[in-house]
Order: structure tokens, then C-alpha cells, then sequence
């Protein structure tokens, strides 16, 4: 999703699960133009009337409503900052921001807290002291401890399964009214003793007798105090992420130079958005004893001449996948909240998009772990009943720009990296979630109607 509810998990390498989901909403319309813009024709998908003024109304070639299914729409999200792992958020716990992004929806949406019927969370890497993050989160922020909590994690697609989840339950009737969310702080992750260490803790602390405490001390040996860091990779394969995208790279015939110029313009893109203030779905967030952080910390735009110079990061010596064309280590959490029509529009909301379908994939490890685009962006257009020209934007959410221009070839697209893009994430998130407020949107870009989201 965009990037309230996906770029809050951090990009850690052992994704086996890919997933598409179709967004659709009808904007007003924009006498603008953008060479950066897709040009294929606008296809707006069928909305409420009740949503429409007059002057948006139009003819639709295409619905993606389902009879007897109820139609699920987003209300808003929100995010905090997100910062590169061991900055501003190191001392905090995942539950610090989950809380922070949950009361930033409240304020943004004056939702009663009574009126959410329930609250999910995906994350990457728990905290073993607060495993279940969505309950601890949601009773710091103040909701009700009888509203019901639970996380889910499914590597880098976790909020994504949260969202879905929420999804189903609407779509099934059990509830109206869904906060979704993800949360990662990967400052601080989990580091255990061994096994070995773990083994004769627990066993002395079941021994009854002096002797017995003593004849288990006699086994310790100095190396049981090794710790056991968590692994950033693929426990069936030992290969982090990065070795895929190296790979992926190469099957696909992606320069390094690709690499990098995609890289580059995707972080002058996201240095433009920030500084013309696009990025409105954020939350400033007191960090206690620090500063109130108030916007992204990784937006770094560099240089060609710079980013030639550093060294492959996984595949060494020969590897194309560096630091300057990955994503990094991700501190931050988001919230959204979901609904269903009939209640939205009860509640007087004006919903931003309709959640339509969405498709996961699960993808061989080794050799296709990053593939999982590829594969799940035909299944997710065959089960809406649309083709590639039907879709208006692509937004694709991973974490090498090799890997993105991969999946790219892989879909069939016109291979492209510095003049024009199927993806234009930070810039459409923008136009995606913000309030429809009068007035013409300062933002050169046409306003699509049919958005696909890959993950």
C-alpha cells in the first residue's frame, strides 16, 4: 500500500509473500498535465452517488463493485516520520509508535473510539515483551479494552495482511469499522542467548535443591554467552534478501547504472515531495526527550558520480545491488482506517478510495523470491476483470530499485528509469490520501482513477 501502510515495516530480507491489490476512486477533475504521468487513457471506475458532486459525475466504461458484497472503503491514514534504524526512534519500543500513529488517526478523523469495532496490526519482527503490538498499542492510545486486538506478521507484506484482514471482516459482515496499521522498529530488535545458555536458565530455575543448582552450573561453559543475533535472511535458503535482488538483477540484464539512475530519481522525487509539503499523511511525533520529528530522516538524494563509488553490498565482488540502491533499516508505524460504505457515509465521511481485490503469492525462496510482482499483478487484474490498459497507476513498494526494474520486464513494461515511470509513489500517495479540499491541487500530476498496488 501506499506508504502509511506498507513503508512501516522496514524492508527485511526474507519476503516470500508477494501481494496486489486494487484501489479505485473518482477525483475531481485537474486542468493539469505531467510528462511524469502515465499516458494511457483514464478509465473511472463506478462510485456511490452519494459520493459524487455534479461536476464529477461521469460515464463508466467498468465497475469493480460485486453483488451482494459490500463495498469497503479507506477513510484516512496516517504515518509517523520514518527514520532510519538507530536515530531518533533507537530508544523507543514498537508500541511507542503504534500508539503514536493510532492517536494521530483519532485527531485526523475524529473517529469516536467507542464506534472501532476492532484493530489489527502487522509487523515484522516482534518485541517479545509485547507480541501481540495491536492490543498494547491500542490500549496506550486509549480505545476501550473491550475492543478486540491482534498482529500479524508475514515478513515485509505484514501490514498489508493487516489491512486485508481487515478487509475480510467487513466483507464478511463481522464488523463496520477497522483501524489497520504496521509497525517496525528495527533499532531494536530481539537478541537471544543460545540455546545452550537458554537450556540450563530454564533448568535452574526448576531445580529444588542447592546440589541440583550446582551440578547444572558445573555444565556452563564460557561460549553458551554467545548471543544469537536474529537473522536478516531466509531461514530455508541463509540469504538475505539482497543476494536475491543481486540475482534478480542479473537474470534480468538490469545495469548497475540502471540501478543507481532509478535510485537517484526516486529519492529526488521524494526530496521534492517533502519539501513542496505532498506528504501530508505523516504526524509529527514528540519523541520523549528529544525533538518532535516531523518528517523522513532517509531522503537522501546523492549523485551518480557519488553512488558509482561505493562498493556491491551482498554480492561482492561483482554484485550491482549497493546502499545507494536499496532501501534501508526503517524505524516507524502507521494507522488506517477502514469501513464499510454504508457506514462510512452514516458517519458522514467521504470515503478516499474503494478497496476492490487483492491477491497474494507465494514465490520459490531461492531463485524467484523476488518475482512475486510478476506473478501476482496478472492474477489480481484477471480476478477484477481487467487488463494492464485499464490501470491508470502502478505503484510498486520494494526494496531495490533493481528488483523494481526487474519486475518491470518481468510484467512486460517498457523498461524506463530517468524520463518516464509506471511508478510515481511518494508524489500519487499525495494525491491518493489527501482530503478533497477545493481549489486547484498545487501538484503538476494527473489524478488517476484505477490504481494498482503491488507490495
Amino acid at each position: 500500500m501506499p506508504n502509511y501502510i506498507d513503508r512501516m515495516s522496514s524492508r527485511v530480507p526474507y519476503t516470500k509473500i508477494k501481494m496486489t491489490s486494487i484501489l479505485t476512486r473518482t477525483f475531481r477533475n485537474l486542468s493539469i498535465t505531467s510528462t511524469w504521468t502515465i499516458k494511457s487513457s483514464v478509465r473511472p471506475l463506478s462510485c456511490s452517488s452519494q459520493l459524487l458532486t455534479p461536476a464529477v459525475q461521469t460515464k463508466t466504461k467498468k465497475t469493480l463493485s460485486k453483488p451482494n458484497v459490500k463495498n469497503i472503503v479507506v477513510v484516512d491514514g496516517v504515518r509517523t516520520p520514518f527514520l532510519m534504524s538507530g536515530t531518533s526512534y533507537k530508544d523507543l519500543m514498537p508500541h511507542d509508535l503504534a500508539r503514536a500513529a493510532l492517536k494521530g488517526l483519532i485527531h485526523r478523523t475524529n473517529i469516536p473510539k467507542d464506534v472501532v469495532d476492532y484493530i489489527v496490526y502487522g509487523t515484522v519482527i516482534q518485541e517479545v515483551k509485547t507480541s501481540n503490538v495491536a492490543r498494547e498499542a491500542a490500549l496506550g492510545a486509549g480505545f476501550s479494552d473491550k475492543i478486540p486486538s491482534h498482529t500479524v506478521t508475514m515478513a515485509c507484506i505484514s501490514s498489508n495482511q493487516a489491512m486485508t484482514t481487515g478487509f475480510g471482516l467487513i466483507a464478511s459482515g463481522q464488523y463496520d469499522v477497522i483501524v489497520a496499521g504496521g509497525v517496525e522498529l528495527m533499532s531494536d530488535v530481539p537478541i537471544r542467548h543460545s540455546r545452550k545458555m537458554r537450556k540450563l536458565m530454564l533448568e535452574l530455575n526448576k531445580a529444588k535443591t542447592l546440589g541440583q543448582r550446582l551440578s547444572l552450573a558445573s555444565k556452563f561453559r564460557l561460549n553458551f554467552l554467545t548471543p544469537e543475533l536474529p537473522a536478516v535472511a531466509e531461514f530455508s535458503t541463509s540469504e538475505t534478501m539482497g543476494h536475491s535482488a543481486d540475482r534478480l538483477a542479473a537474470a534480468f540484464s538490469v545495469s548497475r547504472a540502471e540501478q543507481d539512475e532509478y535510485a537517484l530519481r526516486s529519492h529526488q522525487l521524494a526530496k521534492e515531495a517533502q519539501e513542496q509539503g505532498f506528504l501530508t499523511d505523516i504526524i509529527a511525533f514528540k519523541v520523549p526527550g528529544k525533538d518532535t520529528v516531523t518528517k523522513d530522516n532517509g531522503i537522501r538524494p546523492s549523485s551518480l558520480e557519488q553512488m558509482s563509488k561505493l562498493k556491491p553490498a551482498f554480492v561482492k565482488p561483482y554484485g550491482t545491488v549497493t546502499a545507494a540502491n536499496s532501501s534501508f533499516l526503517t524505524d516507524g508505524a502507521s494507522a488506517m482506517l477502514i469501513m464499510s460504505e454504508e457506514k462510512a457515509l452514516a458517519l458522514g465521511y467521504k470515503p478516499k478510495a474503494y478497496l476492490r481485490d487483492f491477491v497474494y503469492v507465494s514465490q520459490d525462496p531461492k531463485d524467484q523470491l523476488l518475482l512475486g510482482p510478476t506473478y501476482a499483478t496478472p492474477k489480481v487484474l484477471e480476478k477484477a476483470g481487467l487488463t494492464l490498459q485499464d490501470i491508470d497507476v502502478f505503484e510498486f513498494h520494494e526494496a531495490f530499485s533493481g528488483q523494481i526494474l526487474a519486475n518491470f520486464k518481468g510484467n512486460g513494461f517498457r523498461l524506463v528509469c530517468t524520463k518516464t515511470t509506471w511508478v510515481e509513489s511518494l508524489r500519487l500517495a499525495h494525491h491518493l490520501w489527501r482530503s478533497l479540499t477545493p481549489g486547484v491541487d498545487p501538484c503538476p500530476l494527473d489524478i488517476p482513477s484505477v490504481l494498482l498496488v503491488v507490495g
